[in-house]
């Protein structure tokens, strides 16, 4: 083997590496590869390893450097500005990805990047924008037909969709992802040709766990449309029990953090920050206890815009506190400084609201953090019967870190976590949180949503009692039922269920 057959092969094993995620050992291989050349191959690799560590300072240093030798080169200005977007330097981001465009308009990668970007920046026609630009270019590339699909869905037009979901498994019959996104889309019978399609797709051997478990979700959904709650809470308990594997989530880590947060707020009383003119409206509490449906309620109101699951503050938590709890002790302006750095992640929306909506659930665990870093924040506690919320996490899955939900037993604990964490919070800053039963939202409605929009200190819009009539974006599993009108449930979906729950209960 020559010198030059050999270089390839290292390069071939570096790029297998990295498709398993082995992100330490490829960056040692590639930087003594690098030694020898400095390959613009091994440069990207070098990048995307230190991208799936979370590393992206180290990657973006190294696609400077290189651009330094080399500016037009789209792949090194492809992957800092993906580097840049993955850090929520989003403006950076969209510098260099226009540089590439300039550089070559139908790269597919920046087309469907930039789109993304986008969709972060919730301007959702220019998103589609791109992606369609992309599918110009190569009407087979999955990724292109997944994105779009997925960006119609969150705006509601979901007959485009389901055409390009379904396109994206013509492309790929084992994109099961794209299965399971369909069946949150339709309404099934037993002669449903996606249903059928997806009980022969489930017995091919050559399917892998991830793939499975998508199908299982999905064949629950299509199980319970059909009223055969044996089936589909037997695909829920295989789906769940698949992630589980996957995860691996112990409930101990959760159990640690949690005795933390209560530790540190009992042994030090902390300066808050200097009041915000902008008002954050945080809606939390345990994942499907009606947080969509509050923030498409608050966010019909015409001076108040709806943020969504926002990443920031969980970000700046672990990143500033978390893992730095020495520099947080020493500190006297920490408050004022993440207050300024989640503004300016903020801006980051292009919105120049005076008051928007961050809807993230599990920032209940962060309350305490939250009124000191906004003194003027509002916060909002949903609150739902426990069954149905523990249910409702079980037989959904969710993108992100909901690991607990996986698991009965695991969620069983969870709950306790969060509701002894929930009345530390209540003594410690009293009539700071607005107690939102979700029953009472449903069964009084206007009663509760002219409270709630008094709460938040805002005059009364009566656009928040046509919630459904919002077309904000959704980026929930919520998607469906937080564009319906409220209306009482016949049936709690739990009470289905109830004979296979005894653990739960």
């Amino acid at each position: 083997m020559n010198t030059e057959e050999e270089f390839e092969k290292k390069i071939h094993i570096l790029i297998n590496k990295l498709r398993v995620g082995l992100y330490d050992e490829v960056i040692i291989d590639a930087k003594k590869l690098l030694k020898i050349s400095k390959n613009q191959i091994i440069i990207n690799i070098l990048s995307l390893a230190y991208q799936g560590n979370q590393d992206y300072e180290s990657s973006i240093k190294l696609l400077k450097l290189a651009l330094k030798t080399n500016p037009k080169n789209i792949f090194f200005l492809n992957n800092i500005g993906l580097s840049y977007f993955k850090n929520n330097e989003l403006k950076n981001a969209e510098y260099y990805y226009k540089r590439a465009i300039e550089i070559n308009p139908n790269y597919l990668n920046v087309l469907n990047n930039y789109g993304q970007l986008k969709k972060e920046q919730d301007q959702f026609d220019e998103a589609i924008e791109f992606f369609k630009k992309a599918l110009a270019t190569n009407n087979d590339n999955l990724e292109t037909n997944y994105n779009l699909a997925v960006i119609y869905q969150q705006v509601g037009d979901y007959e485009n969709a389901i055409k390009y979901f379904e396109r994206s498994i013509e492309i790929n019959p084992k994109f099961t992802k794209s299965d399971h996104s369909i069946s949150l889309l339709i309404k099934y019978t037993e002669n449903n040709k996606h249903f059928i399609s997806m009980k022969e797709k489930i017995s091919n051997n050559n399917l892998n766990n991830s793939q499975i478990l998508e199908l299982n979700f999905a064949l629950a959904k299509a199980y319970e449309d059909i009223k055969d709650y044996k089936n589909s809470f037997e695909n829920t308990i295989k789906a769940n029990l698949l992630m589980k594997n996957i995860t691996k989530y112990k409930i101990e880590q959760d159990e640690k953090l949690f005795k933390e947060i209560i530790d540190l707020f009992n042994e030090k009383n902390f300066t808050p920050a200097d009041y915000n003119k902008t008002k954050v409206i945080f809606i939390l509490g345990m994942p499907r206890s009606g947080t969509s449906l509050v923030e498409q309620i608050v966010s019909s109101h015409h001076a108040v815009f709806g943020g969504g699951e926002l990443t920031y503050l969980n970000l700046l938590v672990n990143e500033k506190i978390t893992n730095n709890s020495e520099i947080f002790y020493r500190s006297n302006n920490i408050f004022n400084n993440l207050q300024k750095e989640y503004m300016s992640m903020m801006s980051n929306k292009n919105k120049n609201f005076l008051n928007f909506t961050d809807k993230s659930p599990l920032n209940f665990r962060w309350i305490g953090f939250i009124i000191n870093m906004f003194p003027n924040s509002k916060i909002i506690h949903c609150k739902r019967n426990k069954i149905d919320v523990c249910w409702s996490n079980f037989k959904n899955k969710f993108e992100g870190a909901l690991n607990f939900s996986n698991d009965l037993q695991d969620l069983k604990k969870y709950y306790q976590l969060y509701e002894n964490l929930m009345q530390f919070w209540e003594k410690k800053f009293p009539n700071k949180i607005y107690n939102l039963e979700h029953e009472e939202l449903i069964n009084n409605s206007e009663k509760t949503i002219k409270n709630l929009i008094n709460f938040c200190d805002l005059d009364w819009d009566k656009n928040c009692l046509k919630h459904h009539e919002n077309k904000r974006a959704i980026k929930t599993v919520s998607f469906i039922q937080a564009r319906k009108p409220i209306y009482k449930e016949k049936v709690k979906n739990s009470f289905l269920y109830d004979k296979y729950l005894d653990e739960l209960k």
